[in-house]
């Protein structure tokens, strides 16, 4: 069955160009036109990715990505900028994007990055990016227990609300446990591509997974910072 994708712009020709593109390459795609559509029509459909425009009417690509995350929405979004537009890639990554690239591109550079990103997608499905761990066992460090297959994880048999990059990080880490790993490998591993050195994205997701699973963000016990190096998920020597 062919993937569903959605993409969003306020550029009718742009919309059709793209449109032919991926229709040529073997996908079934649906449109909006404004940020409240390209919104409902997330809620109410299942898509395997979304092409999602910054400067758009309604709601802004920004918003439309932040919505689409506190609705619990899964779905890929690759985010596309004009060249000309200030665009803070960490924050748009922060809010869930999980790539994005700049206008003026060629349909075979986005069908690329489409092809890019549903890969990763379906490794990640298949756990295949994290070593030899089965994805149907549990991973246990102290009391966060993480669920690969079913992309969950407790922490005090509490459910922890993790963004879908939140919980990759937090997968690599774990069966990666006690080793210690650069900032510009987690961007590899878990983003999957170089990010011009710019290794803040990694920081912000650190911050965030730490007020999720630490007792006391400020005296870690799981994610501890290696100085000059980088970080490493360990077992807690008390709790």
């Amino acid at each position: 069955m062919a993937q569903r994708l959605l993409v969003v712009d306020d550029e009718e020709s742009i919309v059709t160009l793209i449109k032919f593109n991926l229709e040529q390459a073997g996908y079934k795609v649906d449109t909006a036109m404004d940020g409240s559509e390209a919104f409902s029509k997330a809620q109410n459909q299942e898509f395997d990715l979304i092409v999602l425009d910054l400067m758009i009417p309604e709601m802004d690509g920004l918003e439309v990505c932040r919505q689409i995350r506190q609705e619990k929405i899964n779905t890929p979004i690759l985010m596309v900028t004009a060249k000309d537009e200030e665009f803070d890639k960490v924050l748009g990554l922060e809010l869930g994007a999980d790539d994005y690239m700049t206008k003026p591109f060629s349909p075979r550079e986005l069908v690329a990055r489409v092809r890019a990103i549903l890969r990763r997608v379906e490794n990640r499905s298949n756990n295949s990016s994290y070593g030899n761990q089965g994805s149907k066992e549990e991973i246990k460090i102290g009391h966060l227990l993480i669920y690969p297959e079913n992309y969950q994880a407790l922490v005090n048999k509490e459910p922890l609300e993790l963004t879908p990059k939140e919980f990759e990080l937090l997968l690599y880490l774990a069966v990666n446990k006690e080793r210690v790993l650069t900032r510009d490998q987690l961007l590899n591993a878990v983003w999957n591509y170089e990010f011009v050195g710019d290794t803040r994205i990694v920081d912000v997701h650190i911050s965030h997974l730490r007020e999720k699973i630490e007792p006391n963000t400020k005296k870690p016990v799981y994610i501890k910072t290696v100085r000059g190096l980088g970080y490493k998920l360990e077992e807690p020597s008390s709790l």
